[in-house]
């Protein structure tokens, strides 16, 4: 714990929530709570264990029990953080689609990401829940279909100009009625796509895994009674709003900001587009205004439409209070305020969102890890790694039919370093924690894509009193592919995954293609419908996590154990924090620090480190095409941005990123010898 990062006095204010008069008894209640929590797990085993894609069974799916109204009554254990503030929204678009023509056994098919979605691959089954006739509410299943058409393999289509290039848009629509399966509305859905014998697979796994949540339900009426049941359902909600209440209400009124930034809208040109956040406690509830953000729609695929920017202000806030459930209670405590229609975090229709998981989803929710951080200190953390999908698609030329195929790839990295602790290194990303790290012979059975390399990142990890988790860099090679295009979804590669409290960045990410030969080319971190051969050669870093706390108050074994562990690198542990490490014997490995330059080089970089920040930028960038500095002298050093492949100097995007620097980082150091500084606070009112 940074001793200097208190939380405030909490003064004790009233709950306007305070609930009282609960019908149901204790034990029942209890009892009940932890039943749904069960339900919706039991889907998801369901699910994990019948459905036909890879990506599914990697677990990218989430499910819930809603009642009449379309609220969530409750969700499971293992959600995708993306999914949980949104599948209210989908059984909402169901109710005001088909009203009171909703019929036992009926299941509804939806995925429109302007009535409360996210991208147009997470897919819902939604299943009225009917005890004999009475209406209790719904079961969804939310599931990632690999593929839903669109322009290129996999659907994420940088170059979209709408919605139409991204894949199918289902509105609500019936796919069973009355226990009928409707084949022809499933078929003509799923022969849209690139792998239609999944799609129907997938479909019907979810389908069944609602099913399972009705007849579970069911059973509980048996058991307790139909108006118990329908009493708990509304008091677990107004259970979860009374808890999160108290919670809040113990902490300090006032207003905290900050921002965050997507690299890029490439018909602007360069320079970094804002998302700025506004976080507000006022008595026992917090109010979240994201309207000062960019007011615009920019020219990719990284918009987000409300759905998937509430649900990221819901996981982040959440993640405050793992032990509190998560149902529609929730959200009544916590609002949001997203301003008008048409910008980068309030998208509208026709504007394409494919990408709203690596734009706008995570700098949202890394921003509210950082505000609750000037509230909750001891549960800080660091900016951490940012979701990415590599996608290969073409023909499988190992196979007679040549079939279609998708290699559908997302990497683990590191998290934010935290108060007191090191970040994890190799970790799912805040998106979805428990996404599985897809295995490697999976993939290699499924499509002609093999994988040569996967390693953790020397320096990956951002630097800091307490360090950033590793990332990760994976290679694969196309073995018999043909007609392939690869397609690439991420960000960060200039909005360098950041520090805080004085902590450093991580590295940016990118794509190569045949590095190390004639043929290299790099393509960045956003890019689709690139041609592709066999024999090629692709190579991606997944970022570490972002430091905590000013480098060179690390300890210095610490750094010296870190270089024996293959983490830090002996130039870097010099560089980022001023610790001399002299190699004894590498093959035992055996390390030692020089104290006396040690002290020497951390006076020297606590002297000079902001002067650094103030150099001229082309000179640096000149410097870095010549080789004289490297992509991390530019980053942690001197806050320079360049294209990463030519050494351009960015100017705009560098002051941008300068700033940034200056305001989580530069801001918090002191220079050696001198009395600790009051810490600056993101607190505004």
């Amino acid at each position: 714990m940074y001793p200097w990062r208190k939380a405030e006095e909490k003064e004790k204010k009233t709950v306007s929530a305070n609930k009282e008069g609960y019908t149901l008894d204790p034990v029942t209640f209890e009892v009940l709570k932890n039943a749904y929590v069960n339900i919706v797990d039991q889907m998801a085993e369901q699910i994990f264990r019948t459905c036909y894609s890879f990506v599914i069974w990697s677990r990218d799916f989430s499910s819930a029990i809603c009642d009449t109204e379309g609220n969530t009554v409750m969700q499971g254990s293992g959600d995708i953080a993306a999914h949980v503030g949104t599948l209210h929204y989908t059984a909402q678009a169901v109710i005001n689609k088909f009203g009171d023509d909703v019929h036992p056994g009926d299941t509804f098919v939806v995925n429109d990401v302007y009535q409360g979605g996210t991208h147009f691959n997470d897919t819902r089954i939604v299943r009225p829940i009917f005890y004999k006739d009475i209406h209790l509410g719904f079961a969804q299943a939310n599931g990632h279909w690999a593929d839903v058409g669109g322009a290129v393999p996999g659907s994420f289509n940088v170059n979209a100009l709408d919605h139409m290039a991204e894949g199918l848009r289902i509105t609500p629509v019936r796919v069973y009625s009355k226990g009928v399966y409707l084949s022809d509305v499933a078929e003509l859905i799923a022969n849209n796509t690139r792998a239609p014998d999944d799609i129907i697979g997938d479909l019907q796994a979810q389908a069944e895994a609602c099913n399972l949540a009705e007849k579970e339900i069911c059973r509980l009426c048996d058991k307790y009674g139909v108006e118990v049941i329908q009493t708990s359902f509304q008091e677990v909600q107004d259970y979860v709003e009374t808890l999160t209440r108290q919670r809040i209400a113990k902490l300090p009124d006032g207003v905290w900001k900050t921002e965050d930034y997507i690299d890029v809208d490439p018909v602007q040109g360069e320079g970094l587009i804002p998302i700025r956040i506004k976080m507000t406690i006022d008595g026992d509830s917090v109010h979240y205004d994201l309207s000062d953000s960019h007011p615009k729609t920019i020219s990719t695929f990284l918009n987000c439409c409300y759905g998937g920017a509430f649900a990221a202000i819901v996981a982040g806030t959440k993640m405050q209070s793992p032990d509190i459930p998560l149902n529609s209670g929730f959200y009544r405590v916590v609002t949001v305020d997203l301003g008008p229609e048409g910008s980068v975090v309030n998208a509208n229709w026709p504007t394409p969102v494919a990408g709203f998981c690596s734009g706008p989803f995570e700098k949202i929710m890394n921003s509210v890890f950082e505000l609750w951080a000037e509230i909750l200190p001891e549960r800080a953390m660091a900016c951490t790694f940012n979701l990415e999908y590599l996608l290969i698609g073409g023909r499988d030329g190992r196979k007679d039919q040549r079939p279609y195929f998708m290699w559908y790839d997302w990497m683990v990295g590191g998290w934010g370093a935290r108060n007191g602790r090191d970040g994890w290194a190799a970790s799912g990303p805040v998106f979805g924690v428990q996404l599985g790290t897809q295995p490697f012979e999976g993939q290699e059975r499924l499509a002609p894509v093999v994988t040569t390399e996967h390693e953790l990142i020397v320096d990956s990890g951002g630097p800091g009193s307490s360090r950033g988790g590793m990332g990760v860099e994976k290679g694969v090679t196309l073995t018999d592919a043909e007609r392939s295009v690869v397609s690439y979804c991420c960000d960060r590669e200039r909005s360098v995954t950041w520090g805080l409290w004085g902590g450093l960045p991580s590295i940016p990410h990118g794509v190569w293609v045949n590095p190390g030969s004639q043929g290299e080319r790099y393509l960045g971190s956003l890019f689709s419908g690139v041609p592709v051969e066999s024999g090629d050669v692709l190579t991606r870093p997944s970022a570490g996590g972002g430091g905590l706390g000013d480098p060179l108050e690390r300890d210095i074994q610490a750094v010296c154990d870190d270089v024996r562990e293959g983490y830090v690198s002996i130039s870097r542990a010099e560089k980022d924090y001023g610790v001399i490490v002299r190699e004894v014997d590498a093959d035992l490995a055996e390390y030692e620090v020089d104290e006396g330059k040690t002290d020497a080089k951390r006076k020297f970089i606590s002297e000079n480190r902001r002067l650094w920040l103030e150099e001229d930028a082309e000179v640096i960038a000149a410097k870095y095409r010549a080789k004289e500095l490297d992509t991390l002298d530019l980053v942690r050093q001197y806050g320079v941005i360049v294209d990463w492949g030519t050494g351009e100097l960015l100017t705009k995007t560098t002051q941008q990123f300068r700033d940034m620097l200056k305001r989580r980082t530069a801001s918090h150091w002191n220079v050696s010898g001198e009395a600790r500084n009051e810490a600056p606070t993101l607190r505004v009112a």
